[in-house]
């Protein structure tokens, strides 16, 4: 598109609905290989790539290589998120998803320790550090392709979808691996593993192809348009909106912190206490089904009531079930275990994901919108989401009992509740892209 060409009005009804299937699908697929390492990691990985380290030790070490593939997604952030506020937000999610394919593939193919020594956990490491950039610069293009071609008054509604895919994405991640774990001991630790990791570029191709079709929002055409583009976004996002970064970043300490506890450290923890992986891996399926139809429940409701009192609900969610989360894994009953990951990632984590992508979004100014949600969301991911599985195998190793790890989940959800809550609310600010008027019928000009 030209300089000088008009931009399109927000996209209609059955656009919409186009352009959040086309975001969750290309999501999911996405998500699909980022979660799977992170499942990897509790189960399998320590075993093949550490191998001389103790079973909670090499388990320390893969979430260990799992938290660098963290701590690489501000880089990618800052990447994706500088070309994405240039060039748009499409090339960056068709490049974003063409990176964790092939990465995950390569994974599949890797060589263990047995076969090539150390070099292969350094080989691991690198892998993650690509899939971790990839995923960087992925989650904030998946949400403005949404939030940006919403109408009026449905923003909260429509880009939850958008966090529909990660939940798809998990769900398709750990019924993968649940199923090759079904094999014996030594098929699924020789060639079982591998599986899940080499169809990963499967969904690339599928997600490539649907992403291909989209169109670009109307809020960057109109920033193309009115010639706005920055010259280094990052740097206009910090000089005017820091702030709003820093109470992004905050907001999802406890969203993303409690996540990789619940979906990744729990797989951990129920092998160090005796609960089967078969059974945590169903409740956490199931937990995701649920969460997949209340973060869209709960994004409709932020349309109503606002973003901040849905987010601080949340959170507030997160602290108060800190404690029996793992007292009702403990007792390893199918009804309460399963119960445990609904109520934390049904209701506490759906709460705070479903109203993410309208809220954030809506704190910062199209110009560098891009750049600006990446910056808050990544770097809060390293700290977060990154450390937490670490941080939680580390405390369970020192005292061999879940109460630090629930104080360390009631940290994470006050710092969010205290972000939130100095925040300002944003709801009002869901408009509707304006249309060039040189489109509208003569007399309809404001």
């Amino acid at each position: 598109m030209s300089p000088t060409a008009p931009h399109k009005p927000a996209a209609g009804p059955q656009s919409i609905r186009k352009i959040a299937i086309a975001s969750l699908t290309g999501t999911a697929l996405e998500w699909y290989d980022f979660f799977l390492y992170g499942t990897a990691s509790a189960l399998v990985l320590g075993t093949l790539f550490f191998p001389e380290a103790s079973s909670l030790a090499g388990t320390l070490a893969s979430f260990g290589t799992f938290a660098v593939g963290f701590a690489a997604r501000p880089l990618g952030g800052i990447i994706f998120g500088h070309f994405g506020d240039r060039l748009g937000r499409k090339p960056m999610l068709v490049i974003t998803l063409l990176v964790m394919g092939f990465t995950t593939f390569l994974i599949g193919a890797l060589p263990t320790y047995a076969q090539i020594g150390v070099w292969a956990p350094v080989l691991l490491t690198l892998l993650r550090v690509l899939q971790g950039i990839a995923v960087g610069g992925e989650w904030g293009g998946s949400v403005l392709m949404i939030t940006e071609h919403a109408p009026a008054g449905r923003r909260g509604f429509y880009s939850a979808w958008s966090q529909v895919g990660i939940n798809l994405g998990f769900v398709t991640s750990a019924g993968v691996f649940a199923a090759v774990q079904s094999l014996s001991d030594e098929a699924f630790l020789s060639w079982g593993w591998r599986l899940p990791f080499l169809l990963g570029a499967v969904p690339a191709l599928v997600g490539l192809v649907i992403r291909l079709k989209i169109e670009e929002t109307p809020e960057f055409q109109s920033v193309q348009h009115e010639g706005g583009k920055q010259r280094l976004p990052i740097l206009h996002a910090l000089r005017t909106h820091p702030r709003a970064i820093l109470v992004t970043a905050g907001a999802r300490m406890a969203e993303n912190g409690a996540s990789y506890i619940f979906l990744v450290f729990s797989l951990a923890y129920g092998k160090h206490i005796g609960v089967g992986n078969g059974l945590l891996l169903a409740g956490i399926i199931v937990a995701n089904v649920v969460e997949g139809a209340s973060m869209v429940g709960f994004g409709a409701l932020s349309d109503r009531i606002g973003r901040r009192p849905v987010y601080m609900a949340g959170a507030a969610t997160l602290i108060v079930f800190a404690f029996p989360f793992f007292w009702l894994v403990d007792t390893g009953t199918p009804a309460l275990v399963w119960l445990a990951f609904i109520i934390a990632i049904g209701i506490g984590h759906g709460a705070m994901i479903g109203t993410q992508p309208s809220f954030f979004t809506e704190l910062f100014g199209k110009t560098s919108r891009y750049s600006a949600i990446a910056l808050g969301h990544e770097f809060a991911s390293v700290f977060a989401g990154g450390l937490s599985p670490l941080i939680a195998t580390a405390l369970l190793a020192a005292t061999d009992a879940s109460w630090p790890i629930s104080l360390y989940l009631i940290v994470l959800g006050c710092i969010t509740l205290v972000s939130v809550y100095c925040a300002r609310e944003t709801v009002q600010h869901d408009t509707a892209p304006t249309p060039d008027p040189r489109l509208q019928p003569a007399g309809t000009h404001e």
